[in-house]
């Protein structure tokens, strides 16, 4: 594969796992439609998805007050932090390791995203959150690259 292609299939791989709901688990299959090998794929979704947890945890609180205070965000950053703390039921019992559950289970509604947003408004400390997430992720990515990897040999 000329270098070319290979750096446009990472990028669009990074990218993709930088983007909400899809991260991982749409990324993984880009990146291996793409070109890429399943262990390349999985290794830059997971550096993608890994890209936007800092500036979640630490200006997601500052983000939401201040689109609190519109009309047009108001509710919708309510409804969003109800359906965070619900999410976060198994965070609250079990911290950290509720935490890696949370990210690690690759379905809609999980990742890295929603972990650290979790992770946020329970005021979990960064040095702590972003280990925790990054284990999910990576646990995330194996699963996703298995089921990728067992597709394409059907195929």
């Amino acid at each position: 594969m000329p270098i070319d292609e290979n750096l446009n299939a990472v990028l669009l791989t990074f990218g993709t796992a930088m983007v909400p709901v899809l991260e991982l688990r749409g990324a993984i299959p880009v990146g291996v439609a793409a070109g890429l090998s399943p262990a390349a794929a999985c290794a830059v979704a997971v550096l993608g998805n890994m890209v936007p947890v800092p500036f979640i945890l630490l200006l997601i609180r500052h983000i939401f007050d201040w689109l609190r205070g519109t009309r047009l965000f108001g509710p919708k950053i309510d409804w969003l932090e109800r359906r965070a703390h619900l999410k976060g039921r198994v965070v609250q019992k079990y911290r950290l390791p509720g935490l890696i559950i949370l990210v690690a289970i690759p379905l809609p509604g999980t990742g890295a995203w929603t972990g650290a947003l979790v992770a946020a408004l329970l005021d979990i400390r960064m040095r702590h959150a972003v280990p925790a997430i990054f284990l999910g992720v990576v646990i995330a990515g194996a699963i996703v690259t298995t089921l990728t990897y067992g597709v394409v040999q059907l195929f």
